[in-house]
């Protein structure tokens, strides 16, 4: 167990950790409903039709989740800060895996605009017809969704490290750290099952994300509004 650096505080950290978190879920909440309400997966034309209706929010809701996802390359560095006082090599894997979810998103949003680019219809796509344009867009999104569910993968591993720092830290509140915890597996298991039974996979959402909501928004309003306990941190919390 080693001093902290005298003079350096951890609340500006946990504060600013905790509001770009609660833009996180806020924004990630929007943009799921949006895709929900403009994606028809049964019918390409009904899809198409509802994006070129509500492309200003389609593309609101594009542009949310960029902005999410350079937030959560800050969390995932504000986190590493907060936590290292705990295991250092631990809360490094944490800030790693957090990183590679981002950069999985940032790859699989190129299908997400792409949807937006095929029902437009281009001139460069003059040689494909309106029906097979609506079909690639929803496959377009249908790749951006499955994106989705391989960077949660690497979420999920993200919050089980982080669940274990929170809850051996002795500076943030041990539920944090089991909710955490929990979100981890479930986000597991809501991925796995979604690429390896599709059928079971439906049955389980949402339900199986609602503890990972519970847990990400309860981390983002306590470091938000509590922020650390500074004397704890200071001392590098209960174990190193």
């Amino acid at each position: 167990m080693t001093v902290r650096t005298a003079g350096i505080s951890p609340q500006p950290y946990a504060r600013i950790c905790g509001v770009l978190y609660l833009y996180i879920v806020v924004v990630g909440i929007f943009a799921a409903q949006v895709r929900s309400k403009l994606v028809v997966p049964a019918d390409p034309a009904a899809t198409a039709g509802n994006i070129l209706a509500n492309e200003s929010l389609f593309r609101l809701a594009f542009a949310g989740e960029l902005l999410q996802l350079a937030f959560d390359v800050a969390i995932a560095m504000l986190l590493y800060v907060l936590l290292r006082p705990v295991n250092r090599n631990i809360a490094l894997l944490a800030a790693f895996m957090r990183l590679a979810c981002a950069i999985v998103l940032g790859v699989a949003s190129i299908a997400h605009f792409a949807a937006l680019r095929l029902i437009k219809g281009a001139d460069y796509l003059a040689a494909f017809q309106t029906a097979q344009l609506h079909d690639l867009a929803v496959l377009s999104m249908r790749l951006h969704e499955d994106g989705y569910g391989i960077a949660l993968v690497f979420f999920a591993f993200a919050c089980l490290s982080l669940g274990y720092l929170i809850f051996r830290s002795g500076y943030l509140p041990r539920t944090l750290g089991a909710l955490m915890a929990i979100a981890g597996v479930g986000y597991l298991v809501n991925s796995f099952a979604s690429f390896l039974d599709p059928v079971f996979a439906s049955r389980l959402f949402p339900a199986i994300l609602m503890p990972a909501l519970v847990a990400e928004l309860s981390l983002a309003l306590w470091l938000t509004i509590k922020g650390v306990d500074t004397a704890k941190w200071a001392v590098g919390g209960e174990t190193r």
